[in-house]
């Protein structure tokens, strides 16, 4: 299923498009300028989308997961509380650096998870639907973590991943229709841009907004989070294709090696990030080109030290300590060299 490693990879790149920017303290953009562009191509294109992605992994990440620790015979459950307190620990500590990080909810709301495996999987496919429709609704991103934990525990249970080309009519037919409600949507998210109100990667209500100021934000919060679902599902499903064909997944194989190590390379975009920020003395004295092209350093350099990493050991350092706490035994690290 290396599938899920590119798609992981994938969405690496976008979230760090974006975490960036509060991390730096990037100023609102002047309008007509690049940075106004940049803004509104981010706001499009990747703002609610990649995370989106990597929450609905997670999901499918735990069925496979659960999947293969009962055919080993082993205590499942047992191994996956492990598995999200070694998470929790990760998570705590990279908020004390970056407060909107995804580690820490995504371990409370696993433990929520762990009763639905259980669960038909045409019922779970149903709830995380229909809760991602009444999440959409209410434009609050925290609350679409479950649904797309269940999306994606529904999505393992169908085997999709697991066997792509049967299902890759399916797979087709939601391409095609996520692809036009995407366009659809994304003129309605664009005509909804709050104006006159300072907007960009973060919107801080103001106590002297006045009641229209309100309405156009949370109108637009709104649309925003659901064209982000739909625009997530044609960029899965549109990559899914892709890497049906050799020469795609040969172009693409950056993204497979920075998948495999998606914790890793997660926590160490942070790192990176802050190292710049603090020791070249550029947050709150940046802007949004900058950060778009500092991203793009960074992305290079975590694909090339995953790349390297992975030709000499079998997974990454953050994953290995992850899965020494989840199985509590010595796990082989480095690869064996092969003789003759």
């Amino acid at each position: 299923m290396d599938s899920l490693d590119y798609l992981r990879g994938f969405a690496l790149i976008g979230i760090l498009l974006v975490n960036i920017l509060p991390l730096l303290s990037v100023a609102d953009p002047q309008p007509g300028s690049i940075h106004a562009a940049i803004n509104v191509i981010l706001q499009l294109g990747v703002e609610s989308r990649f995370m989106v992605i990597f929450s609905f992994l997670f999901g499918v990440g735990f069925t496979i997961f659960y999947s293969r620790a009962k055919e080993k015979g082993e205590n499942s459950l047992f191994l996956f509380i492990c598995r999200l307190l070694a998470l929790l620990i990760f998570g705590f500590i990279h908020s004390q650096f970056h407060p909107g990080e995804a580690l820490l909810p995504y371990a409370i709301v696993g433990f929520l998870l762990i009763p639905f495996y259980r669960v038909n999987k045409k019922i779970n496919l149903s709830l995380a639907l229909v809760l991602l429709a009444a999440a959409g609704a209410t434009g609050m991103k925290a609350l679409l973590i479950l649904p797309l934990f269940l999306l994606g525990l529904a999505v393992g249970q169908y085997g999709i991943f697991q066997h792509i080309s049967k299902h890759m009519t399916r797979i087709i037919v939601l391409q095609r229709v996520t692809l036009v409600l995407t366009v659809i949507g994304l003129v309605v998210q664009y005509q909804l841009i709050p104006q006159n109100v300072p907007f960009s990667y973060m919107v801080i209500v103001d106590s002297e907004m006045t009641e229209a100021e309100l309405n156009q934000i949370w109108h637009y919060t709104i649309a925003a989070t659901i064209v982000g679902l739909l625009m997530s599902a044609w960029y899965v499903t549109t990559l899914m294709r892709l890497l049906q064909n050799r020469t795609a997944q040969k172009e693409l194989s950056p993204l497979k090696s920075y998948g495999r190590m998606a914790l890793t390379n997660y926590l160490s975009q942070t790192v990176l990030v802050l190292l710049i920020g603090y020791g070249f003395g550029v947050k709150g004295n940046t802007d949004m080109l900058s950060a778009a092209l500092m991203s793009v350093g960074i992305h290079t350099v975590l694909m090339l030290f995953s790349r390297w990493w992975l030709s000499r050991f079998t997974m990454g350092p953050l994953e290995w300590i992850w899965r020494l706490f989840t199985y509590r035994r010595m796990i082989p690290l480095k690869r064996q060299q092969q003789v003759g």
